[in-house]
């Protein structure tokens, strides 16, 4: 919205909660953040919905009120608010939300001071027609101009001096001019393919190329054995994307409070939880669909991934050393994945040094969110269980696991084994030199604070880390 809006003189504003004023829904927040600190309670408060829809919100916000500080706002509408405050206007705020969660964001010190508030109390759901007769019995008839956003407030707009729309589709905005033609629009709603991409976390998939390793590793290719891992690789990929939409769902109050993580599709309100939800049942369905395309064991590791992902987005992640090694598992559960996806067996070599190497990229991964702390007041990891004292051990324990993981590879050098599948075992020592290198750089680019994200995705855009898997197939070939 550009300039000022043509509003009715004196006449009061009415500025719906959800959706209109913040960009997200405040019931469907709580809920996740509920499920996210207690699943318990999350059910009780579904088990009140057969009281009523009222009963329903009241059950939650008995439990949680989102954080009326970091929830996104809509700047269009808070621009008319503050518009008609500078006209001597009244503002009110009514909502289908719990009475409780719409005190908590009226009275909280931001934009947007109210002079009253509507909202859901007393076993009654301030939404549509309720909503029109409250207003209509407050100011009269045509007497307060409303912003809102939903089909749902088609019965308040009617009732209303100037109807004004904030974030909506095409279709809603064209059936609120059939019914109000001097409707006002202050924006369009937004959702973009690309919000999903991200949502999705499609550049994360890089990680599951480790599918291929035990393949690599055997130095078994076939073009069934290619088709196969392709197989596996949608399938994990979409599995792995369907956890990472349950993580951002539960970790909204935590990500608004990080400097980066504050931008994602849900944290930023650009993506509704709702969709989310549906996007989630389809992505997972689909990777399970595929999965039974492939031998009934990577079934099984598939939902031994979900098992342990899951156990980590409600439990594990805020649990000191065990969210490290939860993380590092979920890595190597990729390379058991490929094993039983191809029939080609996994030494206990390639297993022990998969385990050393992603334990230290797990434990790097929280050494770069510990020096973020040191760029703001916070002490500790918002959700997780480390502070700003603990970073020079996790600096030394990801090293020493990294360099752990060359260890194992250096020994698998000089073992038996090796001679049955290298003619050249020596030329492996040129892996173990970049390994060395790129784990020491890595170290030490985190001990400066220039690792400013997960390793793994640097590393696939870090054109030196190119550079050292060059060096590492080169190695590998000659050893053939």
């Amino acid at each position: 919205m550009d300039g000022k809006v043509a509003l009715s003189a004196g006449v009061p504003l009415v500025v719906d909660l959800d959706g209109t004023l913040l960009k997200v829904d405040t019931l469907h927040e709580s809920l996740a953040l509920i499920l996210s600190h207690s699943p318990r309670q999350a059910l009780n408060a579904l088990i009140a919905l057969r009281h009523g829809r009222a009963n329903f919100k009241a059950a939650v916000a008995d439990n949680l009120i989102p954080d009326p500080v970091t929830t996104p706002v809509d700047e269009a509408v808070v621009a008319v608010v503050k518009q008609a405050h500078s006209e001597g206007r009244r503002v009110y705020l009514a909502t289908a939300a719990d009475r409780r969660i719409a005190d908590a964001f009226a009275g909280a010190r931001g934009p947007c001071p109210f002079d009253g508030v509507f909202a859901t109390e007393k076993g009654i759901n301030l939404k549509g027609e309720a909503k029109a007769a409250r207003l209509t019995a407050e100011f009269g008839f045509r007497g307060f101009d409303y912003v809102g956003d939903a089909a749902d407030d088609i019965p308040v707009w009617r009732a209303a001096r100037t109807p004004l729309i904030t974030r909506g589709s095409p279709r809603l905005i064209a059936a609120l001019f059939r019914v109000r033609p001097d409707a006002v629009v202050l924006s369009h709603r937004a959702w973009h393919v690309s919000s999903y991409v991200r949502a999705l976390r499609v550049h994360q998939w890089i990680k599951n190329a480790l599918i291929s390793l035990p393949a690599i590793a055997g130095h078994t290719f076939n073009l069934a054995l290619v088709l196969t891992l392709l197989i596996a690789f949608a399938s994990f990929s979409l599995g792995a994307s369907s956890i990472y939409l349950v993580n951002d769902m539960l970790d909204l109050e935590h990500d608004r409070s990080h400097n980066e993580k504050r931008h994602r599709p849900f944290a930023a309100g650009i993506m509704p939880l709702k969709h989310g939800a549906l996007i989630l049942s389809v992505v997972a369905a689909t990777s399970l669909g595929l999965a039974l395309l492939l031998p009934w064991k990577f079934l099984g590791v598939l939902l031994g991934y979900f098992a342990l992902s899951f156990g980590y987005a409600f439990y594990l992640k805020r649990k000191l050393m065990i969210d490290v090694v939860a993380l590092g598992s979920l890595y190597g559960a990729r390379v058991l994945a490929g094993s039983v996806a191809t029939g080609i067996a996994t030494s206990q070599w390639l297993m022990a040094f998969c385990f050393f190497i992603f334990l230290s990229l797990a434990l790097i991964k929280r050494a770069t969110e510990l020096m973020a702390l040191l760029e703001t007041n916070m002490y500790k990891i918002s959700g997780r269980n480390y502070r700003r004292a603990d970073l020079p051990m996790i600096n030394a324990l990801a090293a020493a696991a990294g360099f752990g993981a060359v260890l194992v590879l250096a020994l698998y050098i000089n073992s038996p084994d090796v001679r049955l599948l290298y003619r050249r075992p020596d030329a492996l020592w040129g892996i173990c030199i970049v390994l060395v290198y790129w784990l020491g750089r890595v170290c030490l680019l985190t001990g400066r604070r220039e690792m400013r994200q997960d390793p793994v995705l640097f590393a696939a855009t870090d054109r030196i880390t190119w550079n050292a898997v060059a060096v590492v197939a080169t190695s590998f070939l000659v050893a053939l």
